[in-house]
């Protein structure tokens, strides 16, 4: 699964994904995005993207009512055959901006986090689904991040791992035929990441500051300086 990731650009993030509203589309920086908060996100076709802050968790517009976070992982093995994603293949796929997530691996001490990126550094998105729920009081547009079983880099942390999508490819999600597009959910090849142990600091979702990516050496060293 995939259940924090990092969006550490600035606003130069809209060199490497551009967009028609670049001034209105950077929420900020964040070290620690968690369930039910606002990411950025890119949608659109045709080369008109757009940018905006989509609440992490779907929530499919024909539910009855807001349970919970909502999905926030699809699984890309059965996307065509969920109802609660089937329907947005063919209209309603988004990137999610990122450039890292955190993914736990379990000991007998406890739950060690790590950081996976690029080994270039650069940052990417993730293939994601969107819906529109309201009710007679609200209205909110959710995302869901699409998983896949892990490379070689992230199965020794976990059997899961969101599909990544490098620059150069990653509108191809939004303007490819539904069956094209799904071919492109698969593990990006292991030797193009790297990870790192960091600090149980971004266990809270509260957390959300430079540190939570800082391996766990640094920290260390900066705690007790």
């Amino acid at each position: 699964m995939c259940g924090r990731f990092t969006q550490t650009y600035g606003d130069e993030i809209f060199d490497y994904f551009p967009v028609m509203n670049r001034e209105d589309g950077f929420l900020g920086k964040t070290y620690n995005a968690a369930p039910s908060q606002k990411v950025l996100a890119l949608a659109g076709r045709n080369g008109e993207y757009k940018a905006g802050s989509l609440t992490w968790g779907l929530i499919p517009s024909w539910s009855k009512k807001r349970q919970g976070t909502g999905f926030i992982n699809a699984r890309a093995e059965t996307i065509a055959e969920k109802p609660s994603f089937k329907h947005l293949l063919d209209r309603k796929r988004c990137l999610i901006l990122a450039d890292s997530f955190y993914e736990w691996k379990k000991t007998e001490s406890g739950k060690i986090p790590y950081r996976f990126m690029l080994r270039s550094g650069n940052p990417f998105a993730f293939a994601g689904l969107w819906d529109r729920w309201r009710d007679e009081e609200d209205e909110l547009v959710t995302c869901t991040v699409i998983t896949t079983a892990a490379n070689e880099r992230v199965k020794d942390i976990h059997d899961r791992m969101p599909v990544i999508l490098e620059y150069g490819e990653a509108f191809g999600w939004l303007e490819l035929e539904t069956e094209k597009a799904v071919r492109m959910l698969r593990p990006l090849p292991a030797e193009e990441m790297k990870a790192y142990q960091v600090s149980t600091l971004i266990n809270s979702a509260a957390n959300n500051e430079q540190a939570c990516i800082n391996s766990v050496r640094n920290f260390l060293a900066a705690s007790t300086i």
